[in-house]
């Protein structure tokens, strides 16, 4: 889904970079087990509590991510050239 894409992808752009072996295996997990996307969704904008196999440090950096206090603008996924350089 395209609500989640966004967020998700500009999540990692900003944050897999400096999250250690652990955050990251705790992210993988994240994104891959549930069965239904909008569940990650309600989850990240705190629409429905996250259950407890899923309540830990990298989701709370998502909630905080998804409050998006800054007001930037999240159209769009960004552009991988990220991953290269």
């Amino acid at each position: 889904m395209l609500e989640n894409c966004i967020l998700l992808s500009l999540f990692a752009k900003e944050n897999l970079g400096q999250m250690s072996e652990e955050q990251l295996s705790r992210y993988d997990r994240l994104i891959n087990e549930p069965s239904n996307d909008w569940d990650i969704y309600h989850w990240a904008t705190e629409a429905k509590p996250t259950p407890a196999e899923f309540e830990h440090d990298v989701m709370a950096m998502l909630r905080e991510f998804a409050k998006n206090r800054n007001r930037e603008q999240r159209l769009r996924q960004p552009d991988l050239e990220y991953l290269f350089e």
